[in-house]
């Protein structure tokens, strides 16, 4: 089970996005389910066919309850848990039609988001022990980036700016057309006193500058292992350090080992492999 705390987002949310699914898989109908007998009731096993970590679960449920609230649903692990590879992990029962039209749906969304957990968990147990913190980013799938950032939370990674409202990144362009990371960074301040401040830099005098400039975070673009290395000594703690731009699995510990605070890593969300699920049903 992940030490991040799991706060799934609201149910309304989840809601929308289950309306916005339907809307697009069944739309007027599931022409096919019409073949079942309206009132016949079935049994469902889940397994997941490969080691995994779980998310998703309240967006899996809200499918079928949608379309049978009285649907009776029951879990072995919680978002968050592991699995291992042929674990049955949920068993249903209800209307036979229900089951059917919400099965895609619902599959849809936990193996996605388990897809993201799972993912999280193999970068967030590549940097144990180093005290770093993995953040995912704004690459996630459009609509979605609530239910995949809470997924990021379920493989034990941290989110970073859910959008462009809650933060402050000043990046290559912003510098440009701002006039610099020192007006950049003094516009932020008056214009967005409360929001955290980071800045991205792409060498070490644009670092000195950030530094100067008072940013509360400094994003270290593409540097080099020694460049990140001396990036530590320089600011000596003056602001958080977090890497950015060519991490994967096969670096991701050796860039952890500089002493930085952060390591964000886009292919957490928009890298998708589906985790391998199974839904079989038993008519009653």
């Amino acid at each position: 089970m992940t030490s991040v705390q799991l706060v799934s987002p609201a149910s309304d949310l989840i809601q929308a996005d289950v309306e916005r699914a339907f809307a697009e898989d069944i739309g007027s109908g599931d022409a096919t389910a019409d073949l079942i007998p309206a009132n016949a009731t079935a049994s469902a096993t889940l397994t997941c066919r490969e080691d995994a970590v779980m998310a998703g679960i309240d967006w899996f449920n809200a499918c079928f309850r949608r379309l049978d609230p009285k649907v009776q649903i029951d879990w072995t692990p919680r978002d968050g848990d592991h699995v291992a590879a042929g674990s049955v992990i949920c068993r249903l029962r209800g209307n036979a039609r229900a089951l059917v039209s919400a099965e895609r749906s619902a599959l849809n969304f936990l193996q996605l988001l388990s897809s993201t957990a799972t993912a999280t968990a193999a970068y967030v147990a590549a940097v144990a022990g180093t005290g770093v913190r993995v953040l995912d980013t704004r690459k996630t799938v459009p609509g979605l980036r609530l239910a995949q950032k809470y997924a990021v939370r379920c493989g034990g990674g941290h989110n970073h700016r859910v959008g462009l409202y809650d933060a402050v990144l000043v990046k290559e362009n912003h510098i440009i057309a701002a006039g610099g990371i020192k007006a950049a960074a003094e516009a932020a301040r008056r214009l967005h006193p409360s929001l955290l401040l980071e800045i991205e830099v792409e060498n070490l005098d644009e670092l000195q500058q950030a530094l100067a400039a008072g940013a509360d975070r400094i994003m270290l673009d593409n540097f080099t292992l020694p460049l990140m290395r001396e990036a530590v000594g320089i600011a000596k703690g003056r602001a958080e350090l977090e890497i950015s731009g060519n991490v994967d699995l096969s670096t991701i510990a050796g860039y952890a080992q500089t002493g930085v605070d952060f390591i964000s890593v886009g292919a957490l969300t928009k890298h998708v492999r589906a985790v391998d699920l199974s839904l079989r049903l038993q008519l009653d």
